[in-house]
């Protein structure tokens, strides 16, 4: 019976998101990624070559489905923190592989499928200042990072405020496109 490489490479993919999902690329275990997509870790290595690679490749994958499904427009930067929010409740593994990457790589050399789309993003964002769309009272890079805080720290809750939110989704995503509005309003 032939081997389907790209079958065995999605299984292990879709493995390896879940475990690196929930544990980070320091917790997650090659054994326990090539137990749940059924094949032997040494395809593991083959593949991918190591679990940083490997985690590197489910993190792309990741960030390409988001850019596929979230798309960004410095005109709306309250629209796009609500779609930003949205991507975020309905795929919750999302957020936790963006939050290992970001806290396990703070000095790795980043995927340049990020760095590409950042790039664009902050172009977006000068030519929109420029132009007089945004008010230039933050860098662009700093509006983009007070945009994703916003729509990322209404999107996870806390368990320690949990008790405290009782407010329900439609309440919380109004909540971050009512705040980047004021972000960007010019008062």
């Amino acid at each position: 019976m032939a081997r389907d490489a790209d079958r065995t490479r999605k299984r292990l993919l879709e493995a390896a998101a879940v475990e690196f999902s929930a544990l980070g690329i320091a917790g997650a275990r090659i054994d326990r990624i090539a137990e749940a997509a059924a094949c032997n870790k040494a395809m593991i290595y083959a593949y991918f070559g190591n679990k940083d690679q490997l985690f590197d490749a489910v993190y792309t994958a990741d960030v390409a489905a988001f850019l596929e499904k979230v798309h960004f427009d410095a005109t709306d930067l309250p629209g796009y923190a609500g779609m930003l929010f949205d991507y975020f409740q309905d795929n919750p593994a999302t957020l936790r592989l963006t939050t290992w990457y970001q806290l396990e790589r703070p000095d790795g050399a980043p995927l340049r499928t990020i760095v590409s789309a950042n790039e664009k993003k902050l172009e977006e964002l000068r030519r929109a200042q420029r132009d007089g769309v945004l008010p230039g009272r933050y860098a662009p890079l700093e509006l983009l990072g007070l945009v994703r805080s916003i729509a990322t720290g209404l999107a996870s809750k806390p368990p320690d405020l949990s008790a405290e939110d009782p407010a329900d989704r439609d309440r919380r995503r109004h909540a971050v496109v009512d705040a980047v509005r004021r972000l960007i309003t010019d008062e």
